[in-house]
């Protein structure tokens, strides 16, 4: 059995990828692992309640991490979810495709899951290289690139 992703759509506006591209995108960061992943693609209302009551910051956020609980590790890796309209003005805003943009913030997210962190300057080495090795995989360019 490979990685079960399980979709939810709150909103597609601006424009949000198709089952298929998100599936494919959060299966190439979870690296063979098996299980559920939700994912959860959400405005900017929802986004900033999330981040608000669970990082305590008040505004949206690109993409947010919900790690399986420790009695469900064996058969759930946890949930993710990306608000569609902030990824799409960063993306604007960065002069990057908006797929593209979108397979980082899966991928991020994902390894978020997975144990990857950004806190210290070793883990976010760690992590962006492991994110740049992936996106290359799927011909993403560098995110990180100036």
């Amino acid at each position: 059995m490979m990685l079960e992703v399980v979709l939810r759509y709150r909103t597609r506006r601006p424009w949000a990828p198709g089952p298929a591209s998100l599936r494919r995108w959060a299966r190439l960061a979870a690296g063979g692992r098996r299980g559920e992943l939700g994912i959860r693609v959400v405005g900017t209302g929802e986004s900033r309640a999330l981040n608000a009551r669970w990082r305590g910051r008040d505004r949206p956020t690109n993409v947010l991490s919900f790690p399986a609980s420790p009695e469900l590790a064996g058969s759930q890796i946890g949930d993710i979810v990306v608000c569609a309209p902030l990824v799409a003005r960063e993306a604007r805003e960065q002069g990057k495709a908006l797929a593209a943009h979108w397979a980082h913030m899966v991928v991020h997210g994902t390894l978020h899951l997975l144990g990857f962190d950004h806190e210290r300057a070793r883990d976010a080495k760690r992590m962006e290289t492991r994110e740049r090795a992936l996106l290359a995989r799927i011909g993403v360019a560098d995110p990180y690139a100036e």
